[in-house]
């Protein structure tokens, strides 16, 4: 008892980090985020739909090829077109990363087992010189 009262900072600060350490899996995140060189692998070797969640504006300036385009907004309503890859690896892009994070969450409470982020998001794969196209 006297250790953990002369000691309350350092005490405080192990069970704050360890909290953050456990949040993402308590709150239903612990998605798993994809280099663009991961995600490139992932789709080569296991065909994984690449899932695009930003608006149509920001998909037409150029998407990864292949892509699948579904809106956050609209994810919710057209979950049962993607019902035929539930047991597909799912690599879900944005623009930076935070709403790949949000729709991961949504496919997994839906029951998609192999669900990534692309960390970074579609920012990091043209940074990786990695393609992108403008045509649907």
């Amino acid at each position: 008892m006297e250790f953990l009262q002369e000691n309350m900072i350092w005490v405080a600060l192990a069970f704050v980090s360890g909290g953050m350490l456990i949040w993402p899996m308590v709150s239903g995140g612990g998605v798993a985020n994809l280099t663009p060189a991961q995600a490139t692998l992932l789709m080569n070797r296991e065909d994984a739909l690449v899932l695009d969640v930003r608006e149509t504006g920001e998909w037409n300036t150029g998407h990864i090829t292949g892509a699948r385009h579904i809106t956050l907004g609209q994810l919710d309503k057209r979950l049962s077109e993607l019902d035929k890859f539930k047991d597909k690896p799912i690599i879900v892009v944005c623009a930076s990363g935070n709403r790949s994070s949000s729709a991961c969450g949504q496919l997994k409470k839906h029951g998609f087992g192999k669900v990534f982020s692309l960390g970074g998001g579609v920012s990091s794969w043209r940074d990786a010189n990695l393609p992108l196209t403008t045509k649907s």
